[in-house]
C-alpha cells in the first residue's frame, strides 16, 4: 500500500553544476509550474520534478522523475593563448595605477591590515616599505600569488614572471629608501598642507611627493577611524580651490577609497559592532546624509534600524554630499551593489530582521538614485537580493519561530509584499498559497477546542491578512488564489459556529445588527467570500422584515450611519 506523496523539484543553476533541492509541493500541478517558472525566469539551466513516495513498511522514499526540462553543456577549458604583451606591469609606475594598487591591496591584505596601512601608503611610506623587504616571506608570497594566476591567463612562464616581480619589487623598494634618505618627501610637520600644495606647483614628481606627505601624516595612528579623523583634518587645512587643492584632495582620495574599500577597515571606521546590513545603511547614510536624513525622518521606527553616524564619518559624508570626492562615493554605491546582489546574509540569525534592515536600504537606496546609483540599478540589486529571500532556507528561518499557521501565513504575506521582481513575487506567492491551502492552515483556524481564539477574531484576522495579500503587489491571479482559499476557511469558520445566524437573531437593536451585518459584508471584520455573502444575505433578509423600516425610521442618525457600508456592498446607490 502506498503512503503519503510529495513532489520535489531540482535545479542546476550552472551548466557544470549538481543537482540541488529547491522546493517541496504536496501538489503536483504547482510544482510543474513551478518549475517551468524557474527555467522561464532563467534562475536555472536545468530543472526537474520528481515524485516521492513513501513506503510504510521500509519507509523510505520511492523516486519517479515526472518532469526534465533544459539541455545543459558542460564547458571546456581551453589551453590559454600565450600574451605577446608580456608582464602586465612592466616598471615602477605601473605598480602606482588603481589596478596594481588594489591587487597589492588585496595579495598583501593580511600583512596590510596588521601594519594598519593601505596599498597606497605602501607604495609612498618608505618604514613600510623597508619593514615588508625585511619579512621576505610575506613579499615572496605577494609575488606568487600575482604571477601563478597571470601566466595561468597568459600563457607566460611562471619562472619569468616571478623573477620579473621580484626586480619590480626591489627597484620599487629602491625608491622609496632613496626618496627617504635623500629627504624628498616632505612632512606637513615642517610645512602646512596648504604652503606644501602651492610648493610643489609645476613640479614633475608632485603626485609621488604629495601621496608621500599624506601617508607620512597617518603613520603611528591606531586604528581606520583616527586615519579617517587625520585625513579630514588635511582637507580642512588644503587650498581654496584649484590645482593646489586637487593635489592634495586626490591622494586623499585615493587612501579613503582602499580603507572603505576592505571590509575591515570599513568595520574599524563604522564600528565593529555593527552587522553586514547595519554597516551598509551607515555607508549609504554616509555617502547621502541629507537625503537619507530626510527619509529617515519620517519613520522613527526606521531610525532605530539605520545607526547614525559621527565624527569623522559625518564630516566624510558631508564632503561627499557637496559633491567631493566622486571617485569615493562610486566607489561605495558599487560596494553597496556589491554585497546586495551577493549571498552574505545581511542579518545572520535574524530573518525578520534582514527583511527590516532592507526596506531601510531599499528606501534609502531610492531616494539617492540619480546622484550616486541609476533607479534601474537598485531594482537590479534588490531583484538579485530578493531570490535569496524566496529561497527555502530562508523561507525556513523566517517562520521558524511562528507558534501558530496564522502567524506563518502573516509572515509570508509580508515577505511578498517586500520581494520584488515578477518571477521572486511568484515564488513567494507560491509559499504563501501552499501555507493557506495546508490542511494544518485550515485545522488551526477552525478548532474549536476549549481556550480557542473567538471565530470573530479569527474572521478578522482572515480579513486583515487578505488586505495585506492585495497589497502585497502580486498578479491577480496568485491574488485571487490566495484570496479565495482564506475566503474558504473563513466560511468554514462561519458555518462551524453560525455566526451570521446568530447575530441576525441577537436580542440586539436593528441598526446594531445591521452594522455588525454589513461590516461583515463588505470585508471589514471577516473576509471576502462565503462570509461576506451570508452576512449580506441576513442584512437583506433582516432590511425586508415588515418592522424594518418602522425601527430605522426611529434612527435616522443610525441610517446615515449605515448609507456608507450599504453602499460599500451595494445595498444602496
Amino acid at each position: 500500500m502506498a503512503g503519503p506523496v510529495h513532489y520535489e523539484i531540482y535545479i542546476r543553476r550552472t551548466a557544470p553544476a549538481d543537482w540541488s533541492l529547491h522546493q517541496a509541493m504536496e501538489d503536483r500541478r504547482q510544482a510543474v509550474a513551478a518549475a517551468e517558472d524557474l527555467l522561464r525566469d532563467r534562475e536555472a539551466v536545468a530543472v526537474r520534478v520528481t515524485k516521492e513516495t513513501l513506503d510504510p513498511d521500509t519507509m523510505e522514499f520511492a523516486s519517479v522523475i515526472i518532469l526534465t526540462r533544459g539541455a545543459p553543456e558542460l564547458s571546456r577549458k581551453r589551453a590559454p593563448a600565450v600574451d605577446q604583451r608580456g608582464p602586465a606591469c612592466r616598471g615602477v609606475g605601473d605598480l602606482y595605477a588603481p589596478h596594481a594598487r588594489e591587487t597589492l591591496g588585496r595579495v598583501l591584505e593580511d600583512w596590510l591590515n596588521r601594519q594598519g596601512a593601505t596599498a597606497f601608503e605602501l607604495l609612498h611610506r618608505p618604514d613600510l616599505a623597508e619593514r615588508l623587504e625585511a619579512s621576505g616571506v610575506e613579499l615572496q608570497h605577494a609575488i606568487q600569488k600575482i604571477a601563478v594566476p597571470e601566466a595561468q591567463g597568459s600563457g607566460q612562464s611562471v619562472h619569468d614572471l616571478i623573477r620579473h616581480y621580484q626586480r619590480l619589487a626591489e627597484q620599487t623598494i629602491e625608491r622609496l629608501l632613496a626618496a627617504g634618505r635623500t629627504k624628498q618627501l616632505v612632512s606637513f610637520d615642517d610645512r602646512s598642507v596648504a604652503e606644501t600644495a602651492l610648493a610643489l606647483q609645476g613640479a614633475a614628481d608632485r603626485a609621488f611627493v604629495m601621496g608621500g606627505a599624506v601617508a607620512g601624516a597617518l603613520r603611528g595612528l591606531p586604528g581606520a577611524r583616527a586615519r579617517l579623523e587625520r585625513l579630514m583634518d588635511i582637507c580642512d587645512q588644503a587650498p581654496a580651490e584649484g590645482a593646489p587643492r586637487a593635489l592634495v584632495l586626490v591622494p586623499v582620495e585615493q587612501i579613503l577609497c582602499e580603507i572603505l574599500g576592505s571590509r575591515h577597515g570599513l568595520a574599524q571606521v563604522l564600528g565593529p559592532g555593527l552587522d553586514q546590513g547595519a554597516s551598509l545603511a551607515a555607508v549609504v547614510r554616509m555617502a547621502a546624509p541629507r537625503e537619507v536624513d530626510a527619509v529617515l525622518a519620517q519613520d522613527a521606527r526606521l531610525s532605530l534600524l539605520a545607526p547614525p553616524i559621527e565624527g569623522p564619518v559625518r564630516r566624510l559624508g558631508e564632503r561627499l554630499a557637496a559633491g567631493e570626492f566622486p571617485l569615493l562615493a562610486a566607489s561605495l554605491a558599487r560596494m553597496v551593489l556589491r554585497e546586495l546582489m551577493g549571498q552574505r546574509r545581511l542579518r545572520p540569525g535574524d530573518a525578520v530582521g534582514e527583511i527590516e534592515i532592507l526596506r531601510v536600504l531599499a528606501m534609502a537606496l531610492t531616494a539617492t538614485a540619480g546622484r550616486l546609483l541609476t533607479l534601474e540599478e537598485v531594482q537590479t540589486a534588490f531583484i538579485e537580493r530578493s531570490k535569496g529571500l524566496v529561497a527555502a532556507d530562508f523561507v525556513a528561518a523566517y517562520v521558524k519561530d511562528c507558534t501558530t499557521v496564522l502567524a506563518e501565513a502573516e509572515r509570508l504575506a509580508r515577505l511578498c509584499e517586500n520581494v520584488t521582481g515578477g518571477a521572486n513575487k511568484r515564488a513567494a506567492a507560491r509559499w504563501l498559497d501552499a501555507c493557506v491551502v495546508s490542511l494544518r492552515f485550515e485545522t488551526e483556524m477552525r478548532a474549536r477546542t476549549p481556550g480557542a481564539t473567538p471565530p470573530g477574531q479569527r474572521l478578522m484576522a482572515l480579513a486583515e491578512l487578505q488586505r495585506g495579500v492585495r497589497k502585497a503587489g502580486l498578479s491577480d491571479r496568485e491574488t485571487q488564489a490566495v484570496v479565495e482559499a482564506l475566503g474558504a476557511v473563513g466560511g468554514a469558520i462561519e458555518a462551524d459556529a453560525r455566526l451570521t445566524a446568530q447575530l441576525a437573531r441577537a436580542p440586539a437593536p436593528l441598526p446594531q445588527k445591521l452594522a455588525v451585518l454589513l461590516r461583515l459584508a463588505a470585508g471589514e471584520t471577516g473576509p471576502s467570500g462565503p462570509v461576506a455573502e451570508r452576512a449580506r444575505a441576513e442584512a437583506v433578509r433582516l432590511m425586508r422584515a415588515p418592522d424594518a423600516r418602522v425601527a430605522l425610521s426611529a434612527e435616522p442618525q443610525a441610517v446615515q450611519t449605515l448609507r456608507p457600508l450599504m453602499q460599500a456592498v451595494g445595498l444602496a446607490a
